[in-house]
């Protein structure tokens, strides 16, 4: 994904995106249950690096499991600099997904954000990381109490919403949306044309101007908003 595209996106809020993927068709791109850990965020872009967890079963979700092969810990060290590592966790919010060690290895590792559709745990140690973390909140128990790691790289479900690897995720205040990667270039830059156009909008509704026919807007608002956006 070019670096401008990512550039423009971090320019436009989830709100907006939502509203420019609904354009396109896209409904579901929403991710249901990951809100931010801490307020504050910048808002963050990046390519979708996916995990994907399954029901845990109690012979193969043991502790000494960590250690084997195919574990979380060989995807956080996969995880390419610039990535948001997306989880697909069920919606399980009874077990943690992400812990501080994993977090602070991930930031080590350049990504941006990692989103889960479960929860995270160790809260306390967790948030200094730095780390960007969307999910359904903290508890204590470790993954293996509710869910076992199954693979990364593989398209997955998060939240009521398919995510491709290579899916362009973006974070804010709102929550995480993902966008197709074929049409994220359009969306960043319709974005940045409806952004422009709401910072028009709010500055007539400030002025006392009614709603109706500004937004959506009729034919003389257009003309008022290019007369507008020419003497900016």
């Amino acid at each position: 994904m070019a670096n401008e595209t990512l550039d423009k996106l971090v320019q436009i809020s989830t709100a907006t995106i939502t509203m420019q993927l609904l354009k396109r068709g896209i409904r579901r791109c929403y991710i249901e249950g990951a809100t931010p850990l801490t307020g504050g965020y910048e808002r963050v872009a990046g390519p979708a690096f996916t995990i994907r967890f399954v029901p845990m079963r109690e012979d193969v979700s043991t502790p000494a499991s960590y250690a084997g092969s195919n574990t979380l810990r060989e995807a956080i060290d996969a995880t390419p600099d610039g990535a948001i590592m997306v989880a697909d966790a069920r919606g399980e919010g009874s077990c943690g997904t992400l812990g501080d060690i994993l977090a602070a290895r991930l930031v080590t590792k350049g990504a941006k954000a990692f989103v889960s559709d479960g929860a995270v745990r160790d809260a306390k140690d967790i948030i200094p990381t730095g780390l960007h973390i969307y999910s359904r909140g903290t508890v204590a128990p470790p993954s293996i109490g509710a869910l076992h790691f199954a693979g990364y790289g593989d398209t997955i479900g998060c939240g009521g919403v398919m995510v491709v690897p290579g899916d362009i995720i973006v974070c804010d205040g709102d929550g995480a949306v993902c966008i197709p990667a074929a049409l994220a270039g359009g969306v960043a830059t319709d974005g940045i044309e409806q952004e422009l156009f709401e910072t028009f909008v709010q500055q007539r509704v400030s002025e006392g101007a009614p709603v109706t026919g500004l937004y959506p807007p009729n034919e003389d608002t257009t003309k008022a908003f290019e007369e507008w956006r020419a003497g900016r």
